[in-house]
């Protein structure tokens, strides 16, 4: 074979060897990248918390007329995006006094879809309420699933407590029955309902009449959640000491709502809450007659 030839092969098998070099490296480097991307994706994704209970809220309903059934829709279609079996009904469940008669037009016709499919509604009583033997025939009809002026009941992981805030309550046996309750939860989440807001940007603005006699024990005891009626707007305020007060009177009509220091978010329209509890926070959404969630925010879990 004669120099040329020679040199030709030798100079071709560098070739190959080099072109079979370079290919590795470049496959070695795109299986990295590809584990570095891999990795990525992985390390994005948070881990899925596990749902607890689902359940809204809604106040000041009783009213038979249309903005009630305008609320009563948005409520079904959350329902069949997002199910539910629970509702808190935050007071002024029959206008104008309270009338049990009225119990098939106020509230068992514009719920009806939702108490078909088995959704339970968890009532207190609001000023309007009480007016008609103090609210005794509420209290008593099945549907309101009351224990009791004041009562409390469990759904998994949640405590709720329920209480009544009219004049006429019968102040020191409730307060010292929500201590020994409270006292005996070991719910990691407590939630607390009755009508008359702590804190409301709205028409009856901030009872310190309330606020005195209620949350030290919420700050004590760790309630993270008040919610009520009376005042016809929504307004969610920012955890103050521990708690965030919701409103959610707006149920069947509305008044207007200005801002305060403490408020997140307030609106002058028909609407609901919905909240969906995890382990570690409750996902609040607002939602209006025309089906979308106009607020949203997030509860964290307060430990002891």
């Amino acid at each position: 074979m004669n120099l040329k030839r020679r040199q030709f092969l030798f100079l071709g098998s560098l070739g190959t060897i080099g072109t079979g070099l370079v290919g590795w490296k470049l496959a070695r480097q795109n299986n990295q990248i590809a584990n570095i991307a891999n990795t990525a994706v992985i390390a994005a994704t948070p881990p899925q918390k596990k749902l607890l209970l689902r359940f809204s809220s809604v106040a000041d309903t009783g009213t038979g007329a249309r903005g009630q059934y305008a609320v009563a829709g948005a409520m079904n279609y959350y329902y069949r995006k997002k199910p539910y079996d629970l509702v808190v009904l935050a007071g002024d469940n029959i206008y104008n006094n309270g009338e049990i008669e009225k119990i098939g037009a106020v509230f068992e016709r514009p719920y009806k879809e939702l108490l078909s499919q088995g959704v339970k509604f968890h009532a207190c009583l609001g000023n309007h309420d009480i007016r008609t033997e103090n609210g005794d025939p509420q209290i008593k009809y099945p549907g309101f699933n009351m224990k009791g002026r004041y009562y409390t009941f469990r759904r998994d992981a949640v405590q709720f407590f329920a209480l009544d805030t009219n004049r006429n309550a019968d102040w020191e046996n409730q307060v010292v029955w929500l201590e020994q309750e409270l006292s005996r939860s070991d719910a990691p989440w407590k939630v607390v309902f009755g009508h008359n807001p702590f804190y409301s940007s709205g028409h009856y603005g901030v009872s310190q009449t309330l606020i005195k006699r209620f949350t030290p024990l919420f700050k004590k005891y760790n309630v993270q959640l008040y919610i009520n009626g009376h005042d016809h707007h929504y307004e969610r305020t920012g955890n103050i000491d521990g708690t965030t007060y919701l409103t959610t009177g707006s149920g069947a009509g509305v008044r207007p709502v200005g801002r305060s220091k403490w408020t997140q978010h307030s609106a002058d329209r028909l609407a609901f809450a919905a909240y969906d509890v995890y382990p570690d926070r409750i996902e609040v959404s607002a939602m209006g007659t025309d089906k979308r969630v106009f607020d949203y925010g997030v509860i964290k879990l307060k430990s002891t």
